[in-house]
């Protein structure tokens, strides 16, 4: 299973959680076999699923020896959430970073045409809370990569009162373009660098 199809960019997390919703019961060892990711990353991410109740251990035979050969701890999935892996800390807490991105890159979907203000606001939740700043910062990105058009410019000079809208034809997939450090976008979905443009060499 090839884990790094986001150009470059590791996705273990999702990797691991296919494979478990693939096994549904599974060792640490069958998981490794399936992904070719290290035995101590996949141990990590699965005490978060368990301590996160997405898993439960099925055997405690910890090192425990059998017929002369040692018999690995065993977990079953108890609460599949979906294709999108679980976001969780090796103590089982949520991990938020990236979410306010996600939830403005579905919030654009859904809403015909929008201001920075008004992704912020239909973007933000009990969990996360998106200032006004970040919205206008991710659509200016967002447009400059193609992702979004302009519906109605703003009337005086306060930009963040312009309109936008994502055509439907631009919606590349569940995962939010990433602004990369480099100040570059990145999208997740094709595993391409959208904007600036890529020149062929």
């Amino acid at each position: 299973m090839n884990t790094k199809r986001h150009h470059g960019h590791a996705t273990h997390r999702d990797a691991i959680w296919v494979a478990i919703r693939d096994l549904r019961e599974f060792s640490v060892s069958e998981i490794e076999d399936k992904t070719r990711i290290s035995h101590s990353s996949i141990k990590t991410y699965i005490l978060g699923l368990t301590k996160a109740g997405y898993l439960k251990r099925t055997e405690h035979h910890h090192r425990a020896k059998i017929d002369n050969r040692f018999v690995a701890n065993r977990w079953q999935l108890i609460k599949d959430t979906g294709v999108d892996a679980p976001r969780v800390t090796r103590d089982g807490k949520r991990i938020t970073q990236g979410l306010g991105r996600e939830n403005m890159w579905h919030a654009m979907r859904i809403l015909r045409d929008f201001s920075a203000k008004d992704l912020a606001a239909q973007a933000s939740n009990d969990d996360i809370l998106i200032k006004h700043a970040d919205a206008r910062t991710y659509i200016k990105y967002l447009h400059m990569a193609g992702y979004l058009i302009i519906v109605m410019p703003a009337k005086s000079d306060d930009k963040s009162q312009t309109r936008y809208r994502m055509p439907a034809s631009r919606y590349t997939g569940p995962r939010p373009p990433m602004i990369q450090r480099t100040k570059q976008v990145f999208d997740p979905n094709t595993g391409k660098v959208v904007w600036p443009i890529q020149k062929e060499e």
